[in-house]
């Protein structure tokens, strides 16, 4: 026992001494294969047990002890009628306590209200995620016919706003790991499928300091975004307004961008960020 309380103390509200050490000895293999089921279920959701079983090769067996148990704490649900498993509420609860210790979502939110009420339009927040964009809030406009990406929704950044508002803040070399071996999915008639296309998107994104989404991902909806800004003069997120383009119409693009740049400095402001001008 340690002569030194201070010390004591200190190593019980921290981490143990080995913790560092990610070999086995020190992983708890149940629990690692749980969560692989766990994640790879967030990503397909609606799959039977032997689709689950088949596809991360494990028997039907372990993986039903492993839904199950997820079941009893409200991460996973099943579907008696269809017979599928998906992700539960609980997920969403527990990912909701991240965002809110990031402070990002709830200091966006009245940002994201003001933006709705001045443009009309739905507004949106969303961060990079697996080299995809993950929407996080999104303030949804009166309107009839409005864009809808609820929480935990992800898109490609080459056919987003917001990813390509993150996308045009990358260096080179981000910006090419990115890059390797991805294929530019092909949406619409208007998404950008060609490297030199999109590189050259950027580039304006970059001047003019907002993305455009031109029906890109969805024929009929237009969207304009534009970056937020950490501490590290990092882009961590972007905020953007959709709608369709009956109201955001190319006329409109230059009213709503002053809106959506505003509204992204000020949040950028309110979690102690600053832009690299």
């Amino acid at each position: 026992m340690s002569d030194n309380p201070t010390q004591t103390a200190r190593r019980a509200r921290g981490r143990p001494r080995d913790w560092h050490d990610k070999t086995a000895q020190n992983t708890i293999k149940s629990l690692d294969r749980a969560m692989q089921v766990f994640e790879y279920l967030s990503a397909a959701q609606g799959k039977a047990l032997t689709t689950i079983a088949d596809e991360m090769d494990q028997s039907p067996a372990t993986v039903y002890r492993i839904l199950v148990t997820l079941e009893g704490r409200g991460l996973v649900e099943f579907d008696p009628h269809e017979q599928l498993w998906h992700i539960g509420p609980q997920a969403f609860v527990i990912g909701a306590r991240f965002l809110r210790r990031t402070g990002l979502v709830e200091r966006a939110r009245p940002i994201m209200r003001r933006l709705m009420e001045a443009t009309g339009e739905t507004a949106n927040l969303g961060i990079a995620q697996d080299g995809r964009v993950m929407f996080v809030s999104q303030v949804e406009t009166h309107a009839s016919i409005r864009a809808f990406f609820p929480p935990g929704t992800l898109s490609e950044m080459h056919a987003s706003g917001i990813g390509k508002a993150l996308l045009a803040q990358m260096d080179e070399d981000r910006f090419a790991r990115w890059m390797d071996g991805r294929t530019l999915e092909d949406f619409t008639k208007f998404t950008l499928t060609s490297p030199d296309a999109l590189t050259a998107d950027l580039t304006r994104t970059r001047a003019r300091g907002f993305a455009i989404d031109g029906e890109e991902r969805n024929l009929g909806m237009r969207c304009i975004a534009a970056p937020i800004f950490d501490s590290h003069q990092e882009a961590v997120a972007g905020i953007s307004v959709s709608g369709p383009v009956s109201r955001v119409g190319p006329d409109d693009v230059a009213r709503f961008s002053e809106h959506v740049k505003d509204a992204a400095a000020e949040l950028t402001h309110a979690i102690g960020g600053s832009t690299s001008a």
